[in-house]
């Protein structure tokens, strides 16, 4: 390409485009009709330049000139409380439902290994000797020992904050992680099921399983789950990378990428419904049945929410994605 020729053929088209963007009064029909023509051709000659002949300096200009005419032409939209309704009406709970077949399974299988380390431990004093001494595994499964007293030993406000942070955490990072093929995800997962095992194996070998599962229950039922659909939707977001299926892997990874974000946000929101359980729930003076009602009905109603605003809102054709209107448009390409 001889840039000087391309540039003079074509500096008139860009001065105009430059015109029409600087009128302060509002552009007619015609004008209106010219500046979608010139963004376009300019988008395909800033496209050219990339590719054959790159200029600093020129596709500086073109770059800027086409960002300023694609807000124009698009026209710059604000967020609104429309967004926030829609986002918990339809993104969020379509894309939990379209990925139910990754994140149950997980769950599935989560629950299986940790109640097997539970019985294993549980099963075998050689195994409970390896995790601490016999003193310190008495002192953390005792009537009022630190398994009971960790739900208490700190303000309820300033204790679900905490959990909720530390949830977060880990929620994000199966979600962010998923992408290096979705191996560091099942280590996340694996230190979650391991320690819920090692819980249940060591207090049920004190004979108090029934305890440790009325403080489990009332909040944990809905905070494993938020676990699990994270690590599935992390999962899932991995097997992206190695089977992108009939998109290209950028289109894939994009699109799965910004779903995967949207479901983060969702579980922030769920998870702080969990840390507010533990922290006012879980160590309250209810009965026992009364807590764990509390956390099965919090359980019933995530489902509930996802199996039916969910389903209708991904029967409808809602992926989880944010809106076509928001996404980047596709820049023609040199052949």
């Amino acid at each position: 390409m001889d840039l000087d020729v391309f540039v003079t053929a074509h500096r008139a088209e860009w001065d105009r485009l430059e015109e029409l963007l600087r009128r302060p009064r509002r552009l007619s029909g015609a004008e209106t009709d010219e500046l979608v023509t010139l963004y376009q051709r300019t988008t395909t000659h800033l496209s050219l330049l990339q590719s054959s002949a790159p200029d600093p300096a020129l596709i500086t200009r073109l770059t800027t000139l086409v960002a300023r005419a694609r807000s124009t032409v698009t026209g710059a939209r604000k967020a609104s409380w429309r967004d926030v309704a829609r986002f918990f009406t339809a993104s969020f709970p379509a894309a939990v439902y379209r990925l139910r077949h990754w994140w149950i399974p997980t769950a599935l299988l989560s629950t299986a290994v940790a109640a097997l380390i539970a019985w294993w431990i549980s099963a075998h004093p050689e195994v409970q000797a390896s995790i601490g001494a016999p003193e310190d595994l008495r002192e953390m499964t005792r009537p009022g020992g630190q398994y009971e007293t960790y739900y208490s030993s700190h303000p309820a406000a300033s204790f679900a904050a905490q959990v909720w942070t530390n949830n977060a955490r880990a929620v994000a990072l199966c979600l962010v992680l998923g992408a290096f093929l979705g191996l560091p995800v099942l280590w996340v997962l694996f230190q979650n099921v391991l320690n819920l095992g090692v819980g249940l194996g060591l207090m049920s070998s004190a004979g108090r399983l029934d305890t440790f599962l009325g403080l489990l229950l009332p909040h944990g039922l809905l905070e494993l789950t938020a676990v699990f659909v994270a690590a599935g939707v992390g999962l899932r977001l991995g097997w992206t990378v190695i089977d992108p299926g009939p998109r290209t892997r950028r289109v894939a990874l994009a699109q799965e990428g910004r779903a995967a974000l949207g479901v983060a946000i969702g579980l922030a929101v769920v998870l702080f419904v969990s840390g507010a359980l533990e922290g006012f729930i879980t160590p309250s003076g209810l009965p026992t049945w009364a807590r764990i009602s509390v956390g099965v009905a919090a359980e019933l109603a995530f489902l509930l929410y996802v199996y039916g605003v969910g389903r209708r809102a991904a029967r409808s054709g809602e992926t989880g994605d944010i809106d076509a209107t928001d996404r980047d448009a596709l820049t023609p390409l040199a052949a």
